[in-house]
């Protein structure tokens, strides 16, 4: 079951520049990493309970910059958090929904995550995620 809207992830060619008009509407930078399976930089920007996830290609090989060079900057995905993304994977399985992860695996802040193809979606790539285990710091916070 799809528990709330994680984060609207956003193509961009440069994370401070993106940043700079999110800092404008009052959002801070939260976190910022390297997703190396993906070849990019993230960083989340907090609003609420939800985020916008700035994401730039690290070089010309990540999957964010062919997205980029073919549609240019702008949203890239949904993120749905999820309580069971095995569970959930299963289940779209099932209905044959074409999946482009049939297997979770690690993603930014260790969430398990997975992609649905826009194929089944309308259009939309989604991304499926399943928290990881909150750092020391998000535990004591």
């Amino acid at each position: 079951m799809i528990k709330k809207i994680a984060h609207v992830g956003i193509a961009t060619e440069s994370i401070g520049v993106t940043a700079d008009f999110y800092r404008l509407l009052g959002l801070e930078m939260d976190t910022m990493e390297v997703v190396e399976d993906q070849n990019v930089q993230v960083a989340m920007m907090k609003v609420g309970d939800s985020a916008v996830e700035l994401i730039e290609p690290l070089d010309e090989s990540s999957p964010v910059a062919r997205f980029i060079n073919k549609r240019g900057e702008g949203i890239h995905h949904i993120t749905f958090e999820v309580d069971d993304i095995q569970g959930m994977l299963e289940k779209l399985k099932q209905a044959n929904i074409k999946l482009i992860d049939e297997e979770p695996r690690t993603g930014a802040e260790g969430a398990l995550i997975a992609f649905i193809h826009p194929y089944s979606t309308g259009g939309v790539l989604i991304e499926l995620c399943q928290p990881g285990s909150p750092s020391p710091q998000e535990a004591a916070g």
